[in-house]
Formats: structure tokens, C-alpha cells, sequence
């Protein structure tokens, strides 16, 4: 996949900085930082997209690097699995 996960982002980091940093491995065609619904205030996590399979392979060599004092985690994004809608639990009928 072209498409990989970074954890233990500053809170502070921009979808710029971000596709600056990671730009020297290839080129960088979508930066996705993940923000709260509510607050809009970043979550600490995103996901960058590569042109390539092997320029996202390559941006592997970021893990454990640190960025404004924090170790980035950084892997090959996984797909979510796909759950089929809400669930009957919590806020569901009652009987």
C-alpha cells in the first residue's frame, strides 16, 4: 500500500510540515491529520499517501524519529474493518 500511518504527532504539526518532512522520500500526494468532531483540536495521529508502494516503504525510516520532542510512529496504514452499521447494544431499543 501507498498510504501509511504516523502516530505520536506533536499537536502542534500542520499538514504542510508534515508533507515537508516526509516529502525527501517521495512524492506526497495527500497529508490527512485526523482532528476531534467536537473540539477540532488534532488527535495526535494522520496519514500520508505516496505516489509509490515503494516511496511509502521507504518513508518507513521515520519510525522513532522525533519531531518536536516526540518518537513518530510510522507504519503501512492498515485497512479498517468494515462493521456493518450500529450495533443493538447501548443506546438501542429497549425492552
Amino acid at each position: 500500500m501507498n498510504k501509511i500511518y504516523i502516530g505520536n504527532l506533536p499537536y502542534t504539526v500542520t499538514e504542510d510540515s508534515l508533507e515537508a518532512l516526509f516529502s525527501q522520500y517521495g512524492k506526497v500526494e495527500e497529508v490527512i491529520l485526523i482532528k476531534d468532531r467536537e473540539t477540532r483540536r488534532l488527535k495526535g495521529f494522520g496519514f500520508i499517501v505516496f505516489s509509490t508502494d515503494n516511496e511509502a516503504n521507504a518513508a518507513l525510516a521515520m519510525n522513532g524519529q522525533e519531531l518536536e520532542g516526540r518518537a513518530l510512529k510510522v507504519n503501512i496504514a492498515q485497512e479498517r474493518e468494515k462493521t456493518g452499521g450500529r450495533s443493538e447494544g447501548g443506546r438501542g431499543k429497549r425492552w
